[in-house]
């Protein structure tokens, strides 16, 4: 529910209609106790009927026009980043605070000035005393000028937006953010012990729906987990639950297991789409996504590949440096839960990599590139287990073997080889 909130373009505009709405009584309220022609003011904020009327105008049809125009560009960057990079970071564009300010400020404005400008009346009409609301009036002309600086610097942002050294930033950002989030510091060379396996389950608890695993929630799980029960959690953050399928498993048979299924199902977030909740392998997703649409034969973007693949070593060095934490002992009188599945560091390697280097064989410069980025986090690496160099350096050989298999020119395999001995041959 919250992710829905952070990623909602909804959300903020709204807000910024009450808030016009709010404003705009207040003002109004204040206006009519002010002396009506204005000498309660100073000179710049007095003004006539006519001229409230059409300045309000003015504003309210000049900010409805640039918030088409915000929506227009805000959908265009959404699409070409899409088809562009990958859709999978369109997310992270969601995201953007800035641009949801922005459309807030601009609805906010229009509704305020539709509600001044209802308000403004003459001696001769009809409907009560006449009321010309110089304050508000001033106030709208304020906001009017603020919302055209906001357009100009939605503009700006929004084409730097575009860029692919900002969009991978951003996603290197809230992933590493996120790892040290699920991840606290712990000693790379101490890792958890592996998961016990259910043996022999007594009870098993399945998906009601299908959709991606956004949270779970392992305190909830322990709360309700009897004295003397083991859970087998087989469900994990990143992962798309398909209904009918197992959630867990129990090595006892619950007293009441329908109301056991109803709190274990909602202990465990699911929705439409994946994100980064709990999910410290999406942001490397991400990256490698975008670094396989460039090498894409339709894209051919080797150096947004590169790019896309040091963020990628960014993310990768976080997680190398920290493991899996182990879950939290259970509450007094409680059972124990057992996550069977969390993401092991050679997965991690291979997400970031396997699908890149296929890509990247016949490119013996991208090949280089990752060879040098696999360098990077075997240095990173050697405060760890010896599992995860070797893991890093199977995929250096790996992208050699690819390199190879590509039938590539002698003299462009050669360099690739050579990148290989000068980086891994003394190891």
């Amino acid at each position: 529910m919250v992710e829905s909130f952070r990623a909602s373009l909804f959300l903020v505009p709204m807000l910024a209609v009450v808030a016009a709405i709010i404003v705009a009584s207040v003002a109004i309220g204040v206006d009519s106790g002010l002396d009506p022609t204005g000498e309660d003011l100073p000179l710049g904020f007095t003004s006539t009927v006519d001229s409230a009327r059409a300045l309000l105008g003015t504003i309210a049809g000049a900010t409805i026009t640039f918030a088409g125009i915000a929506f227009s560009v805000s959908l265009l960057i959404i699409q070409q980043a899409s088809s562009q990079y990958s859709p999978r970071v369109v997310h992270t564009l969601f995201r953007d605070p800035f641009n949801r300010r922005v459309m807030g400020l601009v609805v906010g404005t229009f509704t305020y000035c539709l509600l001044i400008l209802r308000s403004v009346r003459s001696s001769l009409e009809e409907g009560g005393d006449p009321l010309i609301p110089n304050l508000s009036v001033a106030i709208a002309v304020v906001l009017g000028i603020v919302t055209i600086l906001a357009i100009v610097a939605f503009i700006d942002h929004s084409a730097h937006a575009m860029d692919i050294s900002n969009i991978l930033q951003d996603v290197e950002d809230q992933a590493i953010a996120q790892i040290r989030h699920e991840w606290p510091d712990s000693d790379p060379e101490d890792p958890p012990p592996s998961p016990s396996q259910p043996t022999d389950p007594a009870h098993t608890i399945r998906f009601d729906r299908s959709g991606w695993i956004q949270q779970l929630d392992v305190d909830k799980l322990n709360a309700g987990v009897l004295a003397g029960t083991t859970m087998w959690v087989d469900a994990y953050p990143g992962r798309y639950a398909v209904a009918g399928t197992p959630v867990c498993v129990l090595s006892a048979v619950p007293d009441d297991p329908e109301t056991m299924a109803h709190d274990v199902l909602a202990a465990i977030g699911t929705g439409d789409t994946r994100t980064m909740q709990q999910d410290v392998s999406f942001g490397l997703r991400q990256l490698a996504d975008v670094a396989l649409k460039a090498l894409s034969p339709g894209i051919n973007d080797p150096t947004t590949a590169q790019d896309a693949i040091f963020h990628s070593v960014a993310v990768l060095a976080e997680l190398l440096r920290r493991n899996p934490p182990a879950p939290p002992d259970p509450p007094d009188g409680c059972g124990r839960v057992v996550l069977v599945h969390q993401p092991a560091h050679e997965d991690l390697i291979r997400l970031a990599f396997d699908e890149v280097r296929r890509a990247a064989a016949p490119m013996p410069s991208v090949c280089i590139y990752l060879l040098e980025a696999l360098e990077l986090l075997t240095e990173v690496a050697r405060e760890g287990p010896p599992d995860r160099r070797d893991a890093l350096r199977r995929q250096a050989e790996l992208v050699v073997a690819g390199c190879v298999a590509a039938d590539n020119l002698p003299a462009d395999l050669g360099d690739v080889q050579r990148g290989f001995q000068t980086r891994f041959g003394s190891h």
